[in-house]
């Protein structure tokens, strides 16, 4: 699943080619694609009818197209998440049409159209309200949707000190907080991993024994990460996740821990251990991240 980086590459990709545009129209070409849509595809497709797109935003995995019926007065949005292999693709309006195309939108000026592609179904987009963030008062509106979510880490908005206090508090291993979207937004499998082995820490660690210098070696790796992973359009794995234009990310190539069982860790050598987690797997190096006496799961 596209974790935070993914998700940011396709919104630069969606800042600069549907910004600013006016959608002429809207055709859902399969039902699920909008299933949380409660109202319906008709719904759906007049509630953004021309309407005018704004400066696309971002919170974690999930990002919204703010619409606007005049500059700077945007009340609703157009949000996505794409879930398992959900794409959202620019391009020539008149190319073939995607095996699974799902939605498509037109604009009024003729350009590059958008579409919504997800062949496992997973992924979702609706027409939602925008409401006052709540994580970051004073900072703007956010989907209703996502109202619920905490702020992600590379959102200045992001209260650090709230975050260690947070993250203490929860009494659990320190991957499966990471992995809580209420907590920390845009965090998943992959980043959480290579993250923990930037700040030495097991993913079983219990949160209530981490020190502030700790907690905060955390979010610093998961900051460095998630920043060199943008600077390569994210990381892909498989043709599934791509950006705007259909192009894949290259950080896979970077990766320190994930996927990486039985290599040798780039800090010490020794082999990468993979482990059995919430029906995934957790990657770690068993001397640079020793497993705690006391571990949580």
């Amino acid at each position: 699943m596209p974790e935070l980086p993914e998700v940011e590459v396709v919104r630069r990709g969606l800042d600069r080619w549907v910004t600013g545009r006016t959608i002429a129209a809207v055709e859902v070409l399969h039902p699920r694609a909008v299933r949380r849509h409660a109202a319906g595809p008709d719904d759906f497709a007049g509630r953004l009818t021309g309407r005018t797109v704004t400066a696309p935003r971002r919170r974690g995995k999930y990002l919204w197209l703010p619409l606007a019926d005049e500059p700077d007065a945007a009340s609703e949005a157009l949000l996505a998440h794409l879930g398992m292999s959900g794409q959202l693709l620019v391009g020539e309006p008149d190319r073939e049409r995607e095996k699974h195309l799902r939605v498509r939108l037109t604009f009024t000026d003729g350009g590059h159209d958008l579409r919504f592609v997800d062949q496992r179904t997973f992924g979702h987009l609706m027409a939602t309200d925008l409401v006052p963030d709540a994580h970051a008062p004073g900072h703007g509106l956010v989907p209703a949707p996502v109202a619920h979510i905490g702020a992600d880490p590379l959102e200045d908005a992001f209260d650090e000190d709230a975050f260690a206090k947070a993250l203490r508090r929860r009494r659990t291993g320190i991957k499966r907080a990471l992995l809580d979207q209420t907590l920390i937004s845009g965090v998943g499998n992959i980043y959480a991993d290579e993250a923990l082995w930037r700040a030495k820490l097991h993913w079983a660690r219990p949160t209530e024994t981490l020190t502030r210098a700790e907690a905060g070696r955390v979010l610093a790796g998961a900051r460095d990460v998630m920043t060199a992973a943008l600077e390569v359009g994210g990381t892909s794995f498989d043709s599934l996740y791509v950006n705007v234009n259909g192009e894949s990310g290259y950080f896979d190539r970077s990766l320190d821990v994930y996927g990486r069982r039985d290599e040798p860790c780039r800090r010490c050598g020794t082999p990468i251990r993979r482990d059995e987690f919430m029906n995934r797997s957790s990657y770690s190096c068993p001397v640079c991240q020793p497993r705690p006496r006391r571990a949580r799961y």
